[in-house]
């Protein structure tokens, strides 16, 4: 999705620090200090009017007093254990102690969580869209990304940024 936005014109706030890897060979477009936000809000100023890739558990720390457009991806939870699974040992690293099913519970509890409390909030507007519609319908969802964030991005770009053939994950559903 970040690699659609900045491909259909929209500014990213990226700092490059997270480079292009095996897990991911176009780069991860991410802003390091994202990560310190419940510590450091400081930099949610600069960020307004671009694009900012925030993970779903930090979004209660984004500071009051700003008018959020969260597009939060959506996907399979089975694709996103056996790819952090994957992540993982590519790098060498272990896991945590806990089988796939359990933590596929888990992310779906999260997300249940994470969701309702954006629906409570003043501020923040949230478009949910499905990362196999990113693959599989890329023109419809460029069209509604567009639309949601003011339709004044180039749709066509955006689609042409997709590569369907860098989700190794969809195995598991096909």
């Amino acid at each position: 999705m970040m690699q659609m936005l900045e491909a259909g014109g929209m500014p990213v706030l990226s700092d490059g620090v997270r480079t292009p890897d095996a897990d991911n060979p176009r780069g991860y477009l991410e802003f390091e200090p994202v990560k310190r936000i419940g510590q450091d809000a400081s930099w949610v100023a600069q960020a307004a009017g671009k694009a900012v890739k925030v993970v779903y558990a930090l979004l209660r720390d984004l500071p009051r007093g700003y008018q959020y457009r969260v597009i939060m991806m959506r996907r399979d939870v089975r694709e996103v254990v056996a790819s952090q699974r994957a992540m993982l040992e590519r790098r060498g690293r272990a896991g945590a102690d806990v089988s796939d099913a359990r933590m596929a519970e888990i992310f779906e509890e999260e997300m249940r969580s994470i969701l309702g409390w954006l629906s409570r909030q003043l501020g923040f507007e949230v478009l949910e869209v499905n990362y196999r519609d990113c693959l599989h319908r890329v023109t419809a969802v460029a069209g509604s990304v567009n639309g949601f964030l003011g339709g004044r991005l180039d749709e066509s770009r955006m689609a042409a940024a997709v590569d369907p053939s860098l989700c190794r994950q969809r195995g598991l559903l096909n």
